[in-house]
C-alpha cells in the first residue's frame, strides 16, 4: 500500500525525527521539517500544559510561512507524541488542544487505544503506534492506528529487543500499511537498510540529541559524540520499562551499570527517587557511534541525505555490475 500523502509531502529523505523526551522542542522540530524530515515533539515536553497550544501556534505558523516563500519546496509535515499510558493526566487536555490545530500526524505509545485513534481520525490527523512486538503490532491497527513504528533492538529510550530485520519481516507479513524502523540508524546506509528490511521509514532519534537546537545540556550532548554501541546500558530501573541509557551518565549518578536491580514495570515507577530518567539518566541508542560532532539539525540531515544517497548509488552500481556478469 502506497504511503499517505502526509508522509511524503515535503520529505528530502525517508525519515521521520522521534520524539525525544524534554529534548524535542519547536526549534528543533520546526529545523528538522524545513530540512526535509518529519519532525515531532513529545506533547508532555510542553509545561505546563497550556504551553501546548503556544508550540503549536508557534510550529504551523513558521511552517506555514516557510511553505509559502518555497513552494517548490515544502517542509515536511510534523507529529506530535501522545503517551496513551493510565499515568498521563494530561491527555484529554492535549488531544483537545491537538484537535484544534488539526496535527497531521500522532504518534502514539505506551498502549493502543481506540479511542484516542477515533479521536485523531475525527480532526483528518492519522496515528502512528509504536511497538517492539508483533503482538503489540496486531493489537494497535487491531485498535485503529494507521501505521506503525517497530521499535527494535538498539532504538534509544524504551527499546525492545528483537532484530529489525525479525520484526519487520514478521509484522509485514500481514501488515501492508505504512512502517517505520527505529533502532540504531544513525547514518544514511542504515536508512536505507531500513527500506531493504521492509521499512516505508526510518526513524532517527538519537542523532538530533547532538544538534544545536535540541534541548540538552551541553555535557548531553557531548557524551553523544564521545559514546558508542558498547556505551549503552539496557535497563527497566529508572522508569519500569526497559531502555537504553548511556553507561557514562548512570555512572555520574553514583549507580554501578553492571549492578542495577530491576522495577516494577506494572507500576511504571521510578526505580530510585535520587536520580531522575531523562534529566539525569541520559537515553541513547546504539547508533550513536556515527555521531562525530554536535551540529545544526540541517547539517546533520545533509549528512544523513549524502550518505543514503551514496548508499543508493553504490548499490545500485554493484546490481548492475551483477547483472553484466550474469548476461556475460
Amino acid at each position: 500500500m502506497a504511503l499517505p500523502a502526509v508522509l511524503r509531502r515535503g520529505l528530502s529523505i525517508p525519515v521521520v525525527g522521534s520524539p525525544l523526551f524534554i529534548i524535542s522542542n519547536p526549534n528543533l522540530v520546526i529545523a528538522q521539517c524545513k530540512a526535509g524530515v518529519v519532525g515531532s515533539f513529545p506533547a508532555l515536553n510542553a509545561r505546563p500544559e497550556h504551553v501546548l497550544g503556544e508550540w503549536l501556534d508557534r510550529i504551523t505558523t513558521e511552517l506555514a510561512e516557510y511553505n509559502a516563500k518555497h513552494p517548490e519546496q515544502p517542509a515536511a509535515p510534523f507529529a506530535v507524541n501522545q503517551i496513551v499510558h493510565k499515568s498521563n493526566d494530561r491527555l484529554q487536555h492535549d488531544l483537545g488542544v491537538c484537535a484544534e490545530y488539526k496535527v497531521p500526524i500522532v504518534i502514539t505509545s505506551l498502549g493502543a487505544r481506540e479511542d484516542v485513534n477515533q479521536a485523531i481520525h475525527a480532526w483528518g490527523g492519522i496515528v502512528l503506534h509504536d511497538v517492539i512486538n508483533n503482538t503489540f503490532a496486531k493489537k494497535a491497527i487491531e485498535k485503529g492506528a494507521d501505521g506503525l513504528i517497530a521499535v527494535a533492538a538498539g532504538a534509544g529510550g524504551h527499546a525492545g529487543t528483537l532484530s529489525p530485520f525479525a520484526l519487520i519481516h514478521e509484522i509485514r507479513e500481514w501488515f501492508d500499511g505504512p512502517l517505520l524502523l527505529s533502532g540504531a540508524i544513525g547514518n544514511g546506509n542504515a536508512i536505507l537498510a531500513a527500506q531493504a528490511a521492509g521499512a516505508d521509514l526510518a526513524y532517527v532519534g538519537s542523532a538530533f540529541i547532538a544538534t544545536h537546537e535540541a534541548n540538552a545540556v551541553d555535557a548531553y550532548k557531548q557524551m553523544i559524540v564521545e559514546s558508542g554501541a558498547s556505551d549503552i546500558v539496557y535497563s527497566n530501573l529508572f522508569t519500569g520499562v526497559h531502555g537504553n541509557y548511556l553507561r557514562s551518565s548512570i555512572v555520574a549518578s553514583g549507580l554501578d551499570p553492571e549492578a542495577l536491580p530491576q522495577s516494577d514495570p506494572s507500576a511504571m515507577n521510578f526505580g530510585s527517587t535520587r536520580v531522575k530518567p531523562w534529566k539525569d539518566i541520559w537515553g541513547a541508542g546504539q547508533g550513536i557511534g556515527a555521531v562525530k560532532d554536535v551540529v545544526p539539525a540541517a547539517e546533520l540531515i545533509a549528512r544523513l541525505k549524502r550518505e543514503y544517497e551514496a548508499a543508493r548509488e553504490r548499490l545500485g552500481v554493484v546490481s548492475a555490475s551483477t547483472e553484466a556478469t550474469a548476461a556475460a
